[in-house]
């Protein structure tokens, strides 16, 4: 019985794509037509867990079919495949349920990439519920997993991080987020507060390291007319504007003092005054502060009040750097690249970055993949596409410097190859998994390489 269900009208690339997920351990069957699929997920209830359909087929197209199963069989996760993509097409396929969708032609790599996170998720959740049980057979009680769909990530890092935000979007206390720039502490905010009774009134987001003292008394606050030189006419603030829902000072460590006081008055009595005015304003806003930098340590040198440290930290939450979660690299890479101009990332360039130290965490991570898929010749980001210091950073002695005559990146994938073969005792298997790629992709490797022989270069 089958896992893998494969939809197309070409009954010759269906046997393709059989064959080559058969290689890696999958039992996949196909059917040539949408009803013939229906039938088959009928006739064997529960058993496909990913079915990929081509969108255009004869009789029943890849959306009726995608909408069928969902309706019928709403566990089985659908892959669209395509050669006519439009934005509209992805969009209506992603609303009517659809996990993914691929752009024709596409890499093995690609498809079995999307598979693989399919089986893993499940995998995930299989575990949960069984701890779950466990737990109530136990006495305990269960605890359900939790997701956030603008937060990527499956590591026991952000399994924390998720389990405090639910948690921090139960109550209306303050939140103080902590983390490195770029780990995505705005991310977070947002969670809480679409998480939160909140949900349906505005958030609001202002940088505070990004305005002088003036301007972000102005924006918080907002000011009457005259107030101020320009200030021709009354102008609400961002309190005012996140009336009801939540209001998100990101990098408060750089606010001034006198911005920090007039904070902590709105924290102890809610309220707030207009620049220039004498009208107090009762404000129901919720505050999400967030910030890189050591407070206690500010607060001790007199840069930061202990009185609105000790207000803020009513609930905090410190987002992990993302070189403490690498497992999660691939599924952040994945969506970086489905949202630029590349289709697929190749299993070298996927190893680069996780071996990478990442100092600038996941907004590091997202720009590199945006100017790869711009500098990448054929809509596949390579290794060498990637930026120079993430691939010096993972040459051998990591402070390496490109030579004067070049450098010769085949020689290095070659030996690299050759080294796995050795380390795994000629087992292609195990070399295909020292080296992060697919047993296909190592016997093309090998192939391109001319390494005719297990481990031994061929002649």
């Amino acid at each position: 019985m089958a896992n893998i269900l494969i939809v197309d009208n070409e009954e010759k690339f269906c046997k393709v794509l059989k064959a080559s997920l058969a290689l890696e351990g999958l039992a996949v069957e196909y059917r040539t037509s949408g009803n013939a699929a229906l039938q088959y997920l009928q006739e064997n209830p529960g058993a496909v867990e990913v079915l990929v359909t081509d969108l255009r087929m004869e009789g029943m197209d890849g959306l009726q079919v995608l909408e069928q199963a969902k309706s019928r069989h709403p566990a089985t996760e659908v892959i669209i495949m395509t050669a006519y993509a439009s934005q509209k097409t992805a969009v209506e396929a992603l609303k009517k349920g659809a996990y993914d969708y691929l752009i024709k032609p596409f890499e093995m790599e690609e498809l079995s990439l999307r598979i693989r996170r399919i089986l893993e998720q499940r995998r995930i959740r299989e575990e949960n519920r069984r701890l779950r049980q466990t737990r109530l057979h136990r006495g305990g009680y269960p605890e359900e997993p939790v997701f956030f769909p603008n937060i990527i990530g499956k590591s026991q890092k952000m399994q924390e991080i998720y389990r405090l935000i639910k948690k921090g979007s139960e109550n209306d206390a303050t939140v103080l987020i902590r983390g490195e720039s770029g780990a995505g502490k705005e991310l977070v905010a947002q969670a809480i507060h679409e998480s939160s009774p909140r949900a349906g009134k505005p958030f609001v987001a202002v940088n505070c390291a990004a305005l002088p003292e003036n301007l972000l008394e102005s924006e918080l606050f907002g000011y009457e007319k005259g107030a101020f030189t320009g200030a021709t006419q009354r102008r609400m603030g961002k309190f005012e504007q996140a009336a009801g829902g939540s209001i998100f000072l990101d990098e408060i460590g750089d606010m001034s003092l006198a911005t920090q006081a007039k904070l902590l008055r709105v924290l102890q009595n809610k309220e707030i005054y207009r620049l220039g005015g004498n009208h107090k304003i009762i404000v129901d806003v919720r505050i999400i502060a967030a910030t890189h930098q050591n407070l206690e340590a500010m607060a001790g040198e007199g840069r930061f009040r202990h009185d609105l440290y000790y207000r803020l930290n009513v609930f905090p939450l410190t987002l992990p750097p993302l070189r403490e979660r690498k497992e999660d690299i691939p599924a952040l890479a994945h969506h970086f690249v489905q949202h630029s101009a590349a289709r697929s990332i190749d299993r070298p360039a996927l190893a680069l970055l996780m071996e990478y130290h990442w100092p600038g965490n996941v907004r590091e991570l997202q720009n590199a993949l945006e100017r790869a898929a711009i500098v990448c010749s054929d809509q596949i980001i390579r290794a060498e596409d990637l930026p120079a210091a993430i691939r010096q950073a993972n040459l051998p002695g990591g402070g390496f410097e490109l030579p004067d005559q070049g450098f010769q990146w085949d020689e290095f994938e070659k030996s690299l190859v050759l080294q796995a073969l050795q380390k795994a005792g000629n087992n292609k298997t195990r070399a295909a998994e020292l080296l992060g790629v697919t047993r296909r992709r190592l016997y093309s490797m090998m192939e391109r390489f001319n390494i005719t022989e297990p481990g031994t270069p061929g002649g």
